[in-house]
């Protein structure tokens, strides 16, 4: 169900907002829809990073220190099988 929301906003930023809408063919709604989604999930992962940072503090000291190190980062099992065979070959 959709609900119509009134925004009070500069009348340039409006304008400003209609052109950036009409460049990708989308409406100024559609924009600020995605936008609301977007700081919904946001709102998501900070309650989930706040779990994360809450179970850290259970670990030990040295295992804490490495939590998050490869956060963004892709790690396959090809890299770690190759870090296998540079230890020990």
């Amino acid at each position: 169900m959709t609900t119509k929301l009134t925004l009070r906003i500069d009348e340039e930023l409006i304008q400003a907002a209609k052109a950036y809408a009409s460049r990708r063919n989308t409406s100024v709604s559609q924009i600020v829809a995605r936008y609301f989604e977007l700081l919904s999930k946001e709102n998501e992962q900070e309650s989930v990073r706040e779990s994360a940072e809450a179970y850290v503090l259970d670990l030990p000291p040295i295992t804490a220190s490495l939590w998050g190190m490869l956060e963004g980062k892709r790690v396959e099992i090809e890299d770690y099988q190759k870090h296998l065979e540079e230890k020990y070959l």
